[in-house]
Formats: C-alpha cells, structure tokens, sequence
C-alpha cells in the first residue's frame, strides 16, 4: 500500500528509524512527539505484518489520547474506514473501542492496555513493538516486567517511550540519565544537557531524542504565547513546558498556590464569579481522618482557583455533622446557588444520610483507578490557587504539599507526604470541571492546522 504524508523536519529521521531496541523521546508540551510515535508506528504497521501494543498507566485514558491520535492520523492519510465489511478489510484500517483495537488489511494490530491491570499486560503474545505513552507515570516496576516478558522470536523488538520530563526523581531520568545507587554515587548514563544541545544521540543501544515546541511548524501563535506566559507564574513548569527539561518541577504538588492578601480584593473576585462555576466537595473522615468541606469557585478565563471556605473536623458522626451551623448554611446556600455538594462515591450510606437531611449531595465521578494522578495533574493545570486566610486547614495540607519519594529518590506522583483531605475535597467537587491542558490542541495534521 503506497501512502504520502509529510513528516515535520525535527522528527524525520525518527520516523524511519527502526534499527534500535529502545527509544527515548522527551520534550516540551505540544512538540508532536506523541504525533510523530503514532506516525511512525502506522508507518511500519502498513510496510509490514506487526502487532504493536500501546501502554498507559490507566487504561481508562487510552482512548481519548493515544487511540484517538493514531485515529486522526489514519483519518488524515485516507485509509480510516468508518464501518467495517468485506471491502474495507481489505483496503482500509479498521479502529474498534471495544475493546481498542485497530486493524490493518494486511493483518497488522494495534492493541492497547493499561498498567493499572498488568496481569493483563503480561499475558500478550506476538507483540514486538511496544508504545509507552506518558512513560514517566508509568511505574518502573511495570516496565521492567514488559522488558523482560514481552518478546516475539524471529523479530526485532522496539520499545518506544513518550514523556515530558517532569522531575529529575522520576524513574525515566535515573534510568536513561543519570543513576543513584544505594550509596549514594551517581552514575552518569547521558548528560541530559547534552541532549538539550544536540536534539539527537544514541547511548548504550538507546535512540533519545529531545524536542521543543518550536519543532512542531503547525502549533498557533496564541498556543505558543500561552506557553510562554507560564513564566510569569510558574517558572518551574514553564522549563519543562516550553523548553521540554528536567529538574524543574521540584517536590511541591502546588507551586502556584497562594494566599490572599486583600480581602476586599477576593471577595470582589470571588462574589464576580456566577453560580454556574462555584464548587463544593467533600471529604468523609472520623477519627485519623478528617470530614473536608471545601467551597470555591473558578475564574474560567484566566483558570484561577479560589478557595473561600471550609469546614474541617473530625470524631464526629454523620448525624452530629449534619446538624453543624455551618453545615446547615451550607444546606441553604447549596439549594440557592442550585449546586451540589459532591462527596467521596466510596461511602454511598453517608451520601444517602446527608440525602435524607436534606443536602443536595452526590457521589463523585472522577474517582477509579488511578484517579489521584489525573486529579492531581488537572488541579495542576490552574494558573493560580488562591485561597482565604481564614481557610487555616487548606492552608496547612497544600501551602507545602509536597510528593513522597522512594528510597532511591525517585517520586511518587500520586501519593504525598501527608493525606490531605482538603486536596480530595477539591477534586471531587470539581469532578466536572474541565482545566484546559496545555496539550489538549489540535494536532500537527492539515486537518487540525
């Protein structure tokens, strides 16, 4: 099958390498390395008879990211059939979401799993090309078992990793970078601001290659403003974003949140703010853990957070929390804003006791498997936190949140220093939100220029 597709001039040489086991791509948002894999994976798959498994931590975000992708590419290409007969099994490829599979007419596959069920992972056979999405939220366990139980005879083998790099403790920077043993000693693999130099090397068998956004021609001027607009309030990620380098991030889950100075200032901002975006969550807790009731509301346009009450106890039961006095304003200003307290989906007696007080509450949507990650990661997203002093508890779990670390140093994106109840407060309450990523854009495809 004969097929044409422009490839952007950083990654060419990428695309149409296949002589190597690994390879390493890191860089900032919107520099179309995710673009780049898929494009390279298709390209393959169309030239030869694979299968190619593609990884996440979650499976549950496959499909909106790396599914969707590979998708899109087809579809740019013409060879994406919109349903599946006799014809197009022949001459087109078949994409299919249960499960995410997509089928190409000489026998090639593409198959997609999640980490968070790696029984699953492990029992695969005839795989010898393997995607790892977002490999630094990956466990490094998880990728060490794929290394040493996936393998095809007869063919070569290719592990592809995708990441941003977002800390010089996470796994991929002390495995491809530079590496603490137990003592302490540092051992360099790759100078990584060699790499930031020459874009390109090989070290040790491994293809690394290091992009930006300005090697993606068909990201839009305001996207690029935006990136550089994190400078001014979150110059740590404004490294790693826009100039796609490690060590940048730091510990700190929140950099950017801050406490309010001016009174009248915040309350004028935050009585500004209509209904339709104010929030409440909460958090159940008794005795070591605390109820969390956090209010806030979001500045949509400038995606500024504000945090401007809360209630935080604990040893108290459900009927004598109920009956609080600020848990009874809050009954009357949740039925007049019209919102709905949204509390943890885990404890639905207590959701359904609150019910029968006559608290307009539900269960969240947004905790699964591997939710911590992701609503860590959205709550991230905002520009500014900006909270009430007199929030004094909300003050104390996230002014210094920081991530707990391994042994070896490497953090651990999901799970902190202490367990802030407020901070999962405020994940379910905005369980419908949506915080613009940075790398939710339109991809470097003619149709998404």
């Amino acid at each position: 099958m004969e097929v044409t597709k422009e490839v952007t001039e950083h990654f060419a040489d990428f695309v149409f390498d296949w002589f190597y086991e690994k390879y390493l791509l890191v860089g900032g948002y919107g520099s179309s390395k995710s673009y780049q894999i898929g494009l390279k994976l298709i390209l393959k798959l169309l030239e030869e008879k694979r299968k190619a498994l593609v990884v996440r931590e979650v499976y549950g975000t496959l499909q909106e990211s790396t599914y969707d992708l590979l998708c899109e590419i087809l579809d740019d290409m013409d060879l994406l059939a919109e349903e599946s007969n006799k014809y197009t099994r022949k001459c087109k490829v078949i994409a299919k979401k249960s499960p995410l599979t997509i089928t190409f007419p000489n026998g090639s596959k593409i198959i997609f799993k999640g980490m968070d069920k790696p029984a699953k992972v492990k029992s695969l056979n005839g795989v010898s090309i393997v995607w790892l999405e977002e490999a630094s939220e990956i466990k490094y366990e998880g990728y060490k078992e794929m290394l040493g139980r996936i393998r095809t005879p007869k063919v070569s083998m290719h592990f592809i990793l995708s990441s941003n790099p977002v800390g010089k403790e996470n796994w991929i920077y002390r495995h491809f970078f530079k590496r603490l043993d137990e003592e302490g000693t540092e051992t360099v693999i790759l100078d990584d601001e060699e790499l930031y130099i020459k874009r390109t090397m090989i070290r040790n068998g491994v293809y690394y290659h290091h992009s930006v956004p300005d090697d993606n021609p068909f990201l839009p001027e305001e996207y690029m403003k935006r990136l550089d607009d994190i400078a001014s309030y979150d110059p740590h990620l404004h490294r790693v974003a826009r100039h796609g380098r490690f060590g940048a991030n730091g510990t700190r889950v929140l950099p950017q949140f801050e406490i309010a100075t001016n009174a009248k200032k915040f309350k004028e901002e935050v009585n500004a703010i209509p209904r339709k975006l104010r929030f409440y969550g909460m958090d159940f807790g008794f005795e070591e853990s605390y109820n969390a009731v956090i209010s806030m509301a979001v500045d949509d346009a400038n995606k500024y957070l504000y945090i401007y009450d809360e209630i935080y106890v604990n040893g108290i039961t459900d009927d004598k929390m109920a009956e609080r006095d600020d848990m009874q304003r809050l009954k009357d200003v949740l039925k007049f804003m019209e919102k709905m307290l949204v509390a943890d989906n885990e404890d639905p007696k207590a959701i359904s006791y609150y019910r029968s007080k006559g608290f307009k509450i539900r269960g969240c949507r947004n905790k699964f498997a591997g939710s911590r990650l992701s609503n860590t990661r959205k709550v991230k997203r905002f520009r500014k936190i900006i909270c009430s002093p007199k929030c004094k508890n909300t003050i104390r779990e996230l002014k210094e949140l920081t991530y707990k670390k391994k042994p070896n140093g490497d953090i651990i994106y999901d799970d902190f220093n202490i367990d802030p109840h407020t901070f999962s407060a405020i994940w379910y309450g905005l369980d419908t939100y949506n915080v613009q990523d940075l790398k939710e854009i339109k991809r470097n495809s003619r149709k998404g220029a």
